[in-house]
């Protein structure tokens, strides 16, 4: 099957482009917002429309700021360091999940503590968010035909350009599938399940770790960085430690007693 080449580009006007991986983003931060606004709501939180947007503005910075530093130190620090400019060519993809993941916690620690709200309390609000950024994140990478999975005889195999005439299996849709739809449902069945702070936030970063652990033995590693140990991948050695702690954590809130007089409530 061949790639159907769609045009990375949907709007052009004049020396303008507006392309459908920065599209994704956009998308990305109006569902975070509506989520959050709902959540704000549904938990009685005092906070104030205008607060919710800063919320969304912070998380907006953590994932930017935080998923291209990550990328570049993780997977092409050597490439960055010879084209400096490149750095700012967001548009062309290049984002890593972990950097993202590291930018957004440090970024909701800085408006809990400006805002006076428990830290885990934004964090559950915003792990029901990111399955939704992710699953478009990955969409927008097949459209731009990169991060493709390996050779395959699957019937669904697809021949990307730049990846050779043989069919790969498109992962990026496994990830949209997986990291999106599913890990969306789970965290928002954990959310409701369990008021305890801090399970929905443990449960996307154990399913995310399962999740992209699991799709990295279909997606095609890195060029410049290979398979490690002839094994693993990068993204299969930082998603492990998130699938070990956060099923240790979601374990643990689980088993701990709630405090007297909230029979509903977990510490």
């Amino acid at each position: 099957m061949q790639f159907p080449r769609i045009d990375p580009v949907f709007l052009s006007i004049g020396p303008l482009q507006f392309r459908w991986y920065g599209l994704m983003y956009v998308l990305a931060f109006v569902a975070t917002y509506l989520i959050i606004r709902s959540e704000v709501k549904r938990r009685s939180l005092p906070l104030t429309l205008d607060d919710v947007a800063d919320m969304v503005f912070y998380g907006a910075l953590g994932v930017v700021l935080g998923g291209r530093l990550g990328y570049i130190l993780f997977y092409k620090l050597t490439f960055y360091l010879s084209h400096p400019l490149q750095v700012f060519a967001v548009w062309e993809g290049g984002m890593s999940f972990h950097g993202g993941f590291l930018g957004v916690i440090i970024a909701f620690a800085i408006y809990a503590r400006r805002k006076k709200i428990p830290f885990f309390t934004l964090i559950d609000m915003a792990a029901l968010c990111a399955p939704v950024g992710l699953g478009l994140g990955r969409i927008g990478n097949f459209i731009n035909g990169e991060l493709y999975g390996r050779q395959t005889d699957v019937p669904w195999g697809i021949i990307f350009p730049g990846g050779g005439n043989l069919p790969r299996h498109p992962s990026q849709l496994y990830e949209a599938f997986l990291e999106g739809l599913v890990l969306f449902l789970v965290v928002r069945f954990a959310s409701r399940r369990s008021t305890a702070t801090g399970v929905a936030g443990w449960t996307f970063v154990a399913g995310y770790g399962l999740f992209r652990f699991i799709i990295e033995f279909f997606r095609q590693p890195d060029d410049h960085l290979g398979l490690i140990v002839s094994f693993f991948s990068m993204g299969q050695l930082l998603s492990l430690p998130m699938f070990l702690l956060g099923s240790f954590m979601v374990f643990r809130l689980f088993r701990s007693p709630a405090p007297a007089g909230h029979p509903d409530q977990r510490p």
